[in-house]
């Protein structure tokens, strides 16, 4: 059945879709304003709208700005592939390969980005609406947003290599409310989601990788999910980053390795980590600081071990091993039954000689440490030019020729009264007992 709410953006009669699907949708949205002005008919009076992208090619050259409610953006086929690994395979290869670039609904971000200029100039969508009530409802559904190339920054890497292109996927500049990101497919983008003010945000079931930031709700938020997401940003940025946020739910993500943290939490409170499993080539995987404070981190595996990639070999994020893993600042958090595997090369620690932290406690009191178990392996790191492989053998790969020293918990002078509970031998927890309830792990024969 035909709607006069329903558009297709190869149909529209303004602006070539393949061309400028900016000026397509922008058309499209004037339209709707036009038609529903009236905010109260029948006790209706503005439904909104669909935007439909077929499956194919969409240069986006202006703009989209958004800013009505009831809006749904939806294509046929989210499109993700690795363009990480094209650019990476010799040219000379790249005539035998079956795709050059990701498929699905796909639009192509050819924007022209400027040095040095605002931030949400370089985002494809950008969201913009203030006034009562919030602007809601606005949901991007199963297509592909394509940033096409990374540039040089003058560190060396090749120029497809720095995460770095000054562009955006979606921007939403204001307080929002009910907005949804589903089954989308993020690729090449500096920063695939900067959302600000969030109030009940689902993002879920996306594919959100090669991007230098995949997920960051900035400002405040409150009650919203980030959930069964496959993710991985580069080693400049944020896989998953909120601030200020209350009731946020992150569960069940698959968080590849490479991004600088796998979750970085910064004032959050009263908020779940739990059932994800996190890979990271560094420390500092997931952080809770600024007094992130009354958090559950629970259920979740976390894996530390080597970049096998050759393209990216030497790169790191500037922490050390005696970062941790999970590192905490913040009051009453409950760190549960998490799963640790730190498989490492014990030459390639640093500080040289140290044992690298699992949990580290830096400030705050009163956080619950329980039933956390650690294994740790020293290998022999190797490499491939093949990502793929590579990365399916070290995950594979669970042979090792020492048990490697960790320290399981850390608890520094500035956080006190914390309990830590089967989470570590006598021997692998730092922590003054005169001010933190200890029950140490059982070893063998104790």
């Amino acid at each position: 059945m035909s709607s006069s709410n329903y558009y297709d953006v190869t149909t529209w009669p303004v602006g070539n879709a393949s061309k400028d699907v900016g000026e397509v949708i922008n058309s499209i949205i004037a339209d709707i304003k036009e038609r529903q002005a009236a905010s109260d008919v029948n006790d209706g009076g503005k439904p909104g709208a669909v935007i439909y992208l077929p499956p194919g090619d969409y240069h986006l050259r202006t703009q989209v700005v958004i800013d009505i409610s009831f809006l749904r953006i939806e294509g046929s086929g989210h499109g993700f592939t690795s363009s990480s690994i094209r650019f990476n395979v010799p040219e000379d290869e790249w005539p035998g390969l079956h795709e050059l670039w990701p498929g699905g609904s796909r639009i192509l971000v050819d924007l022209p980005v400027r040095e040095g200029g605002e931030e949400a100039r370089g985002a494809a969508f950008y969201i913009e609406r203030t006034g009562s009530p919030r602007i809601s409802s606005v949901e991007f559904s199963n297509f592909c947003i394509d940033g096409l190339h990374f540039t040089a920054d003058g560190s060396g890497l090749h120029p497809e290599n720095t995460y770095v292109n000054g562009k955006t996927g979606i921007y939403v500049a204001n307080a929002n409310d009910s907005f949804r990101v589903n089954g989308m497919g993020f690729v090449y983008l500096e920063n695939a989601l900067t959302i600000y003010h969030a109030d009940a945000l689902s993002i879920h079931d996306n594919f959100i990788a090669e991007c230098g930031s995949c997920i960051e709700l900035r400002g405040w938020g409150q009650a919203s999910k980030v959930t069964d997401n496959l993710i991985g940003a580069g080693f400049k940025g944020h896989s998953i980053y909120a601030e200020n946020h209350g009731g946020l739910l992150i569960t069940a993500n698959n968080v590849f390795p490479r991004g600088a943290s796998s979750v970085h939490l910064s004032g959050v409170t009263r908020s779940s980590v739990t059932n994800n499993r996190l890979h990271s080539f560094y420390p500092g995987m997931v952080v809770l600081d600024a007094n992130s404070s009354e958090n559950l981190v629970a259920t979740n595996h976390f894996l530390r071990d080597h970049e096998p990639w050759t393209p990216f070999l030497g790169i790191g994020n500037g922490l050390d091993d005696l970062t941790g893993l999970l590192r905490v600042s913040g009051s009453h958090n409950s760190l549960v039954a998490n799963h640790f595997s730190e498989v490492v090369d014990a030459e390639s620690i640093r500080p040289e000689g140290a044992a690298p932290v699992i949990i580290r406690l830096v400030e705050g009191a009163g956080n619950f440490v329980s039933n956390n178990h650690t294994v740790a392996l020293d290998v022999r790191a190797a490499s491939s030019d093949s990502c793929f492989a590579a990365q399916v053998d070290a995950l594979l790969t669970t042979e090792a020729s020492d048990a490697l020293a960790v320290t399981a918990v850390m608890v520094d002078p500035a956080s006190a009264r914390n309990t830590i509970l089967d989470s570590g031998t006598d021997a692998q927890v730092v922590a003054d007992r005169a001010v933190n309830a200890f029950r140490a792990t059982p070893t063998v024969g104790s």
